[in-house]
């Protein structure tokens, strides 16, 4: 299994929207880097659910059900898309500043590529994570 982030602004789709539907397609990325992420994913992986620039905090965790396809809003018909659902919310949100701040973390592509919207977590830094979600 793999581990990834997958990041959404709030005010277009929340954590709790994702709660609320269940199920939805990963869409509308046209980064090439996050396409080449959203097509290394594999059914049973899991994905950080990251709110950007409102929050700026790991809420979540989803599941990959579905591996990438077209995405069907992309009429060159180019980047992938993945459908996922909610595994569960984290026992309490971490921040970007606590991701920052953690010497652990230094090298995550959260930090070190901010503006990345799907990408790859290391087994270490998925259970860093998890970790301060509980501290």
């Amino acid at each position: 299994m793999a581990y990834w982030l997958v990041k959404s602004e709030p005010h277009k789709y929340a954590w709790d929207d994702l709660v609320r539907d269940g199920r939805t397609i990963w869409d509308g990325v046209r980064n090439h880097t996050a396409a080449i992420n959203l097509r290394a994913m594999k059914t049973g992986d899991c994905a950080f659910f990251y709110h950007s620039n409102e929050g700026k905090e790991i809420v979540g965790i989803v599941e990959i059900v579905r591996e990438h396809y077209l995405d069907p809003k992309d009429q060159a018909q180019r980047f992938p898309a993945v459908d996922v659902v909610p595994v569960g919310a984290l026992a309490r949100p971490v921040t970007l500043a606590a991701i920052k701040a953690d010497a652990a973390l230094a090298d995550m592509d959260l930090v070190r590529q901010s503006r990345l919207s799907v990408a790859r977590v290391r087994d270490t830094e998925w259970a860093r994570v998890l970790e301060l979600s509980l501290a």
